[in-house]
């Protein structure tokens, strides 16, 4: 049988900050339960016709609306569970992922980490069209079954590696375009644009269609460095991504430079900056400069709430003195555009994780205490990251929009970060989707036989 393209989902919860102010005036008198005020949760029904969102009609009372012709359409009864839009990922290394069982960081550090990455990558050469192929799909399959609509990955790219990697990421862009919308940053020391093949480097992320990225670090050179690179992304008319800041040094204000840069030389393309942790152990004063620079130079920030945790402050022994994690709140309440994502998934960077956003967003609430009241931080995986990326029609609910949602049967933001939420319905295009993961078994061969 196949699925009905004009239904209603009846007696839901959308997150307030997704309807929009006409609709909230619509429903001003209509009285709500105090979870629902508590939790900002707007009752209503959504009628989905030909895989777009055609109506949303406020909820006055749990049952159906009599303005609801529901007696010629098919209805799914959501019993109050709670509807998103369709999850997006900003900072991921689908390139790096899965590779935990083959080359762990036992000792769990940064620089095991790095160590991991270089044996897997450069010294055993791991990472043929074949293996990366697969692994990156895993995480693509992953994503998609836990409702990811769009994924920003970054990939390593040392000299022997960046073309196949680039070939991979083409075709799985292309094979993936119908489910999940992909972008690509380089992953390179921010010295490698300076260099002889840094321009041609940048012509080759810009026939990707990519964006220029990588690692800043504070060195003598970083304000030469950001200036070429913010030259040659301007001739190409490219964004840039950086990591920032990945550290618990109080003196590492790569992120305050980035942000100075983007104003000295008007850059006017989207600049996102990831992990931004020293911003946390640096004294009021001095992270409130660089939050002001960074709200001014209009550059966009990502939180990778689970990989920080795990690696940072991590010395043998001894249990960690704080969280690894940059100052959301701040930075949020000064309005600048914070996401939140998933970053390192199975490899020697964070040895867990499953592509999961609403794991991220749970982990997230928890670490940086974004609760009571919860506002519109759920926007940090679906609305911002993917204004970040500049992708106008995702990330909504709204009258028009693509029904890609997600329904889950929790009715309140405790129920919804209590549970893992396994049962969740994701739809894509108005159809209910097959949620089923990839077994781990798929990857067995390109493990190291025992």
């Amino acid at each position: 049988m196949t699925e009905p393209s004009h239904y209603w989902i009846v007696n839901t919860r959308i997150p307030d900050c997704f309807i929009d102010s006409a609709m909230r005036e619509q429903a001003r008198d209509i009285p709500i339960a105090s979870t629902l005020q508590r939790d900002r949760l707007f009752p209503c029904h959504l009628e989905i016709n030909h895989g777009q969102i055609a109506a949303i009609i406020p909820n006055a009372i749990d049952s159906i609306s009599s303005q609801i012709p529901t007696e010629s359409l098919p209805i799914i009864d959501a019993k109050q569970g709670m509807i998103i839009p369709c999850f997006v990922d900003l900072h991921t290394h689908l390139d790096k992922g899965h590779i935990w069982e083959r080359n762990p960081n036992l000792d769990g550090t940064f620089q095991g980490a790095l160590n991991g990455i270089y044996r897997d990558c450069t010294e055993q050469r791991n990472w043929n069209y074949d293996d990366l192929y697969r692994r990156m799909e895993f995480g693509l399959k992953c994503s998609y079954a836990h409702g990811t609509r769009a994924i920003r990955t970054h990939l390593d790219c040392p000299p022997h590696q960046f073309e196949t990697t680039f070939q991979v990421f083409r075709e799985l862009r292309d094979q993936w375009k119908d489910k999940i919308t992909l972008q690509a940053v380089s992953l390179v020391p921010l010295s490698h644009f300076v260099t002889d093949q840094g321009e041609q480097f940048a012509d080759a992320i810009a026939d990707l269609g990519g964006h220029m990225g990588g690692i800043a670090h504070m060195l003598p050179e970083l304000d030469d460095y950001l200036e070429r690179m913010m030259t040659l992304a301007k001739e190409r008319n490219l964004g840039l991504d950086f990591h920032t800041d990945e550290t618990d040094n109080p003196e590492s204000r790569t992120l305050h430079r980035v942000a100075e840069a983007a104003l000295k030389y008007d850059f006017k393309s989207q600049i996102v900056c990831g992990h931004c942790c020293s911003l946390a152990v640096q004294d009021e004063v001095t992270a409130n400069e660089t939050i002001a620079l960074v709200k001014q130079a209009n550059v966009g920030i990502v939180s990778l709430p689970m990989c920080n945790l795990y690696l940072q402050d991590r010395i043998e022994a001894r249990t960690p003195r704080w969280r690894g994690v940059t100052l959301v709140r701040e930075l949020e309440a000064a309005g600048v555009n914070v996401a939140l994502s998933s970053d390192n998934c199975r490899d020697p960077f964070y040895g867990f994780g499953d592509h999961d956003l609403l794991e991220v967003f749970s982990m997230g609430t928890k670490i940086s205490h974004l609760d009571t009241p919860y506002g519109n931080w759920i926007e940090s995986v679906t609305s911002r990251p993917a204004s970040l990326m500049g992708l106008s029609n995702i990330g909504k609910i709204a009258i028009s929009a693509t029904a890609d949602l997600v329904l889950f049967k929790a009715r309140s933001y405790s129920e919804l970060l209590s549970r893992h939420q396994g049962d969740r319905t994701v739809f894509r295009n108005g159809m209910a989707i097959a949620t089923t993961l990839p077994d781990y078994a798929e990857l067995d061969d390109l493990l190291p036989q025992e």
